[in-house]
């Protein structure tokens, strides 16, 4: 950290505490070469997730997007909305944790439906029939039938 008043490049820490309900961290800083002190603020940088989608273009990730999605699929099924809202959570969390800043709609099509096969497999046929876009009743039915071979 450069001291606005002498320039110089180091200094060390004196004092060191949370602020906006710990949003920031606010810091007292001591100059190495002038001794003079003054106040630092530090915060978290939020780098947004840009989806590449299937017709190449790019968006910024949205997660009522994904969870409307998976309402749908989920609607008039026994999962609650804390529930859905725990797997957009998860999602989210997985893409944040990833060093890519931008992912695939499809990535983010292929989290849901893991999370969904383990919550309720009508919920993940139904939106893997969307997402995947089933044309006919044969791939239907090849979902099926992998989701039966993985169950025994």
């Amino acid at each position: 950290m450069k001291c606005p008043y002498c320039g110089y490049s180091e200094s060390k820490v004196i004092d060191s505490r949370p602020t906006d309900e710990g949003e920031r961290i606010r810091r007292r800083r001591e100059c190495m070469s002038c001794a003079k002190r003054f106040t630092t603020y530090e915060i978290i940088e939020s780098v947004p997730i840009i989806v590449i989608k299937k017709d190449k273009s790019r968006e910024a990730f949205d997660r009522s997007k994904l969870f409307n999605g998976l309402l749908r699929a989920c609607e008039k099924r026994p999962v609650s909305l804390d529930m859905l809202d725990k797997i957009v959570d998860e999602i989210e969390l997985t893409l944040q944790n990833s060093l890519d800043r931008e992912v695939t709609s499809i990535r983010i099509g292929e989290l849901a439906m893991d999370k969904l096969k383990d919550v309720d497999e009508v919920a993940y046929v139904r939106f893997a029939s969307v997402y995947r876009q089933f044309k006919d009743i044969n791939t239907f039915m090849e979902e099926l039938a992998k989701l039966l071979s993985e169950k025994k």
